[in-house]
């Protein structure tokens, strides 16, 4: 518990209830009966506990009837971090699912993706998956979007009028043999990735950029302080095609690396087969990675290790990676991050399972940590963006039924 013990700290809001979130120290934390506050900036002036409730009106000048008292069964929790989501592939999602990767990006991907240069086109699709993130709990996001500056724009407004917070990645790529008409030339993707305003460099993956283009790359993240974002040992058989058109790199996450592409502000999706040495290099470089289980599953690519990840002190979120994952929802996510920890108990019974209380880190505190937000997100410090879900698991219609009167823990079980 927590306050900004500033007498002059202008308060707007003030809850009371039932909070549920993630610290370093613990992966739940269920605070009953608390209030907290925040300012007229959207930020947390207090956490404190409801005993506390007369020192805190006088020190932030606030009166009970300002509060705003949850229900019995109600509760607040951070806002749900996708840290790996292509906003593009929303159009096919939950289709398509017959082919491994490599094959996959070159049937549907491809093809579907050459379509936003249309801005309707792209406009009803990103208007969609931005509604349906939200719905589904996704505060936020961090987009791929397509090699089309105006369309990856529009994504950003789209985000932005929703009030998502969305880190938006134009998708550079200048290496294409299968579609030839998607994709770049090396001055195209340099100068459209200047362009584009407040960027997420994205080189979609080193199989789809020369050495030249993420040099490029990797000079704009240096220069420009970016975040960075991509995809890495998803497949074997993309690492075998990257140790081929990069022999002179060590490995899948050193070509990354050497080309200044792996920081403290990377994310890269899924990396089922990272070895420990390249674990290691992400942990010296602060890089992080985006678990997405749902598309390692749905494309048979592999299941990662997230026992071993979070040994080797490397940040982990959660993603979703549509439409690789067939489900743009944070809490389906979750639940197959649950399976993919089952399936490897399976293959080693001494293997230890994930709780729901540490997937429930990952998707929360986890995930701004991987996208370097967690000084503004992911939990309710003080400080922080109130950036919040309100939950009502008694909600008539809702999608679980409750047997009597269960305290709040036990109405988390829904995210099992």
């Amino acid at each position: 518990m927590a306050n900004s013990d500033r007498a002059d700290t202008a308060i707007a809001f003030v809850y009371r209830g039932t909070f549920v979130h993630s610290t370093q120290q613990k992966a739940l934390q269920i605070l009953k009966d608390a209030l907290l506050g925040v300012d007229t900036q959207g930020k947390i002036a207090f956490i404190e506990e409801g005993k506390e409730l007369e020192k805190l009106s006088q020190t932030f000048g606030f009166k009970t009837s300002d509060i705003t008292q949850l229900a019995q069964h109600e509760f607040f929790m951070p806002g749900l971090v996708d840290t790996h989501i292509h906003a593009s592939q929303y159009s096919y999602a939950g289709t398509a699912l017959d082919m491994p990767l490599l094959q996959w990006l070159n049937a549907y991907t491809f093809p579907v993706e050459s379509r936003f240069k249309d801005l309707e086109f792209a406009r009803k699709v990103y208007t969609q998956i931005v509604r349906r993130t939200l719905r589904n709990g996704t505060t936020t996001a961090c987009y791929f979007a397509t090699i089309h500056t105006e369309a990856s724009l529009l994504l950003g407004q789209i985000a932005n009028n929703f009030g998502q917070r969305a880190l938006v990645g134009k998708v550079c790529m200048d290496r294409n043999d299968c579609v030839k008409h998607y994709k770049e030339t090396l001055q195209d993707s340099q100068d459209e990735t200047c362009r584009f305003l407040i960027p997420v460099v994205t080189p979609r993956f080193a199989p789809s950029c020369t050495g030249a283009l993420l040099e490029q790359l990797g000079e704009i993240a240096k220069n420009n302080n970016l975040h960075i974002q991509s995809h890495i040992s998803e497949t074997l058989e993309e690492v075998k095609l990257v140790k081929e058109l990069f022999p002179e790199s060590e490995s899948y996450a050193d070509v990354y690396y050497k080309h200044n592409l792996l920081t403290d502000k990377t994310v890269m999706a899924h990396g089922c087969h990272l070895s420990d040495e390249e674990l290691a290099l992400f942990r010296e470089t602060g890089a992080s990675l985006s678990h997405c289980p749902n598309s390692n599953f749905s494309l048979c690519s592999g299941v990662l290790n997230v026992r071993n990840v979070l040994k080797h002190k490397v940040k982990l979120g959660l993603g979703t990676d549509v439409a690789g994952g067939y489900s743009a929802s944070m809490l389906d996510a979750v639940r197959r991050a649950l399976d993919a920890s089952k399936v490897l108990t399976i293959q080693d019974p001494k293997y230890k399972t994930l709780s729901f209380e540490e997937v429930f880190r990952i998707a929360t505190l986890g995930g701004s940590q991987a996208l370097s937000l967690d000084d503004q997100t992911g939990n309710f410090e003080v400080g922080k963006d109130f950036d919040a879900l309100r939950i009502n698991v008694a909600a008539e219609g809702g999608p679980i039924d409750l047997i009597q009167d269960e305290e709040p823990k036990v109405g988390l079980n829904w995210l099992k």
